[in-house]
């Protein structure tokens, strides 16, 4: 009975079973070759028909070619024939739960993915909205509410199934895109005793006090200073642009830099500038006071927080350096360019005022750094590899030989000396210092029980380094020898076509090479023998240069027997100046 009644509804296999729909339209009773033009049929005609995509009023129409939306009929429709397949009664009891329930096939269908995710990225950007929270806000001094909104956001996901598949469907009825809604985090109800807050805190003035001072507060001013419930925030503070302006101009009144204890040279020894703390506004802890100043109805005072910063030294720390009078000094005299009397000045400043400590190694190097132009050092004759140039922080090694020498008239142990490559006059004979960051350096140590200062005092023509401390009433003896020639200079010639042959200018005298030496023994106040010291210096020869003649004798003219008068005015020959004329 089952085989029968299933053979009765199985219809023939060669059409569709009634009930199959096709992307909506209804194709059962149609072969497969019909379903298939009737369907393409009805998509030609709907080619350049657009769908109309809804969001709340939001209107959007596309077609499928903008999407290069193409649909696949033929296997749509093969689809179709498994609905209501199968073999005698079988495929008459499937066509008998089509035909009751129906079947809607969705047909396969391909798009261009680029063009599908800007014309989603295009109705997000219209459809997107934030949540907006409820807030407090200001009209004038007078709080009000702004009540919350719920925000929505284009899901794009479902969205993309949505539109591929309207725009390959058969209908062009209007179709809403999925749109998810968003809840605001805060409502209105929640922001009552913000409210109440608001009000209180420009009910009235706050006062604010700092020391002495005091400074008042209207109410117009806590407005600008109030950070109003919002944007999560359920409760009133103190916050915001204007409030960061507001307590920066405070900290330039409040804060003060902490100046070291500093030592002033008078004639009669050397005195102590008291040291004076720092103070800085503490910004958070005065927010605090004011905020809860503004929010009480009876105490409106808020006290400004301020910290207190000690000096690096200060004024018990200066006088327990016994820092009393004059331990040793040195002046050396300056002159040259205005680049080299800027390097001095500079250099001398970099070092002045330096302390060391007792058992300390000063550095030359390390306290001024790097000789650059950042520092504001000039270009300006130097001394490099023998020979006189021109280079950055020329000058610097005046400081340095004017340190040395006053080290070494204190007894110092100096424990890092060299001289010029080049012998330099005007500075005492063997006891001259260069210096060059940071290989060569000038480094002595106070090995007396008290602390040093090192002052510098620049003038307009010399330069006195000064040591300052506890005097230690030591001697110093110094035995310098002779300065010996150790090799005549060598003679460099350079042809000079202006000079005639045979004959030779002194362009440069040049220099011999040099050697010397000095002994410095150190005596205590007791007479004792402390340290006895020999520094040797040797200095490089700079070359004599001639000028070699190469210039050619005229040839005489032949004698004329024209007889002419003429008026001979007689001229001056140039001097020569430091150049000499040789055979």
């Amino acid at each position: 009975m089952g085989g029968l009644f299933g053979l009765a509804f199985a219809g023939s296999p060669a059409k569709l079973a009634e009930g199959v729909r096709i992307a909506g339209v209804d194709v059962g009773g149609m072969s497969p070759d019909e379903a298939r033009l009737a369907l393409e049929q009805h998509a030609r005609s709907l080619s350049g028909v657009p769908v109309t995509f809804t969001a709340g009023r939001l209107r959007w129409q596309l077609r499928p070619r903008q999407l290069g939306v193409s649909v696949d009929w033929k296997r749509a429709v093969a689809a179709a024939e498994r609905e209501g397949g199968g073999l005698g009664p079988l495929r008459g009891f499937r066509r008998i739960e089509v035909r009751v329930f129906g079947a809607d096939v969705a047909p396969p269908v391909r798009v261009y993915r680029a063009a599908l995710d800007y014309e989603l990225s295009r109705f997000a950007r219209e459809i997107d909205a934030a949540p907006l929270d409820a807030a407090v806000r200001l009209r004038g001094l007078h709080p009000v509410v702004v009540h919350a909104r719920a925000g929505r956001k284009l899901d794009r996901s479902a969205a993309a199934d949505v539109v591929v598949h309207a725009l390959a469907g058969l209908t062009r009825s209007p179709v809403a895109l999925p749109v998810q809604v968003e809840a605001p985090s805060m409502t209105a109800d929640e922001l009552g005793p913000a409210v109440a807050q608001v009000r209180r805190a420009l009910s009235a003035p706050v006062r604010l006090r700092v020391g002495q001072t005091r400074l008042r507060l209207p109410r117009w001013r806590i407005a600008e200073l109030l950070a109003l419930p919002g944007n999560g925030r359920r409760s009133v503070g103190i916050g915001g642009p204007a409030a960061d302006r507001w307590f920066d101009r405070l900290a330039r009144q409040v804060d003060h830099p902490a100046f070291d204890a500093d030592f002033a040279v008078y004639s009669d020894g050397v005195k102590v500038i008291p040291g004076r703390p720092g103070t800085s506004l503490d910004v958070a802890q005065t927010r605090r006071a004011l905020l809860a100043a503004a929010l009480s109805a009876t105490d409106r005072v808020a006290q400004i927080a301020v910290s207190t910063t000690e000096p690096d030294r200060t004024t018990a720390e200066a006088e327990a350096m016994h820092v009393t009078s004059l331990v040793s000094s040195y002046e050396t005299a300056y002159g040259g360019d205005a680049n080299r009397i800027h390097n001095v000045q500079l250099v001398a400043h970099l070092v002045d005022r330096h302390v060391i400590a007792p058992g300390e190694t000063f550095s030359f190097n390390a306290t001024t750094g790097e000789r650059s132009a950042k520092k504001g050092f000039r270009e300006a004759p130097v001394i490099i590899d023998g020979e006189l140039q021109t280079a950055l922080g020329g000058g610097v090694c005046q400081v340095s030989t004017t340190v040395f020498n006053a080290a070494y008239e204190a007894g110092l142990p100096i424990t890092a000396r060299t001289n010029h490559s080049l012998y330099i006059s005007h500075y005492p004979q063997g006891r001259d210092a260069t210096v060059n960051y940071p290989d060569t350096d000038l480094k002595f140590v106070n090995d007396t029980a008290g602390w040093l200062l090192l002052r510098t005092f620049v003038g307009p023509s010399s330069l006195v380094v000064a040591l300052f401390g506890t005097p230690t009433h030591r001697r110093v003896e110094t035995q310098t020898a002779p300065l010996v020639e150790t090799a005549p200079p060598p003679v460099q010639r350079v042809p000079d076509p202006t000079v005639q042959a045979g004959q030779k200018v002194v362009e440069d005298s040049g220099e011999p090479a040099r050697s010397t030496s000095v002994r410095r023994r150190v005596y205590s106040a007791a007479g004792k023998l402390l340290s006895d010291t020999t520094w040797s210096s040797s200095y490089r020869a700079e070359p004599e240069v001639l000028r070699v003649g190469s210039k050619r004798k005229a040839k005489p003219k032949p004698a004329t027997t024209t007889t002419t008068t003429t008026t001979t005015t007689a001229k001056k020959t140039p001097a020569l100046g430091r150049r000499s004329v040789l055979p």
